[in-house]
């Protein structure tokens, strides 16, 4: 079964079979170009399931730089909203590391899933950090500052994000 890539990628196209997450490990596993397309085009399939394991088996897939503007987008998607969260998990086998200000506007503006989710990428995924990056995050903090109603929930979420971008400073001052 393993061997027979088309059939396996066949198998995600229909209804999800029960095996839908061990066909995606496997393809997964095995990675080729082939699997990565075929995953790719999955993510605009008309049934929800079969775009969420395609983001999971892009997801796992050694290779999957060139897949990771298509998640973005799937991930920002209006049609995807309510599941943009298991969407974005997928991201943890990616190299996110110069999408650091796509994964904070995640943050700020995604729903209590999809905010929590993107918090914990920016807690443990490391990113390349440039004044450019502080400077961008900032503007769409402001944004957000400007937009929101200034309640409890707010003040924690403000004090956790200016400790963020004071400490992302501070990290490029002690690499300079």
């Amino acid at each position: 079964m393993a061997n027979d890539i088309p059939a396996l990628i066949n198998s995600l196209n229909d209804s999800l079979p029960e095996n839908a997450y061990e066909i995606s490990d496997t393809l997964g596993h095995i990675g080729k170009e082939e699997v990565l397309e075929a995953m790719i085009k999955l993510l605009s399939h008309e049934n929800e399931e079969n775009r969420i394991i395609a983001a999971r088996t892009l997801g796992k897939l050694k290779d999957n730089t060139a897949a990771l503007p298509n998640l973005l987008e799937a991930i920002q998607a209006k049609e995807n909203a309510h599941i943009a969260g298991d969407l974005l998990v997928a991201l943890e086998g990616f190299d996110i590391s110069d999408r650091f200000v796509e994964i904070f506007k995640l943050y700020l503006f995604g729903s209590f899933k999809v905010s929590n989710i993107a918090k914990e990428l920016l807690d443990y995924k490391e990113f390349d950090i440039t004044p450019r990056v502080i400077k961008k995050a900032k503007k769409h903090w402001n944004h957000y500052s400007n937009n929101v109603k200034q309640d409890d929930a707010y003040q924690l979420r403000k004090q956790e994000i200016e400790e963020m971008l004071v400490d992302l400073e501070d990290f490029l001052k002690e690499s300079n």
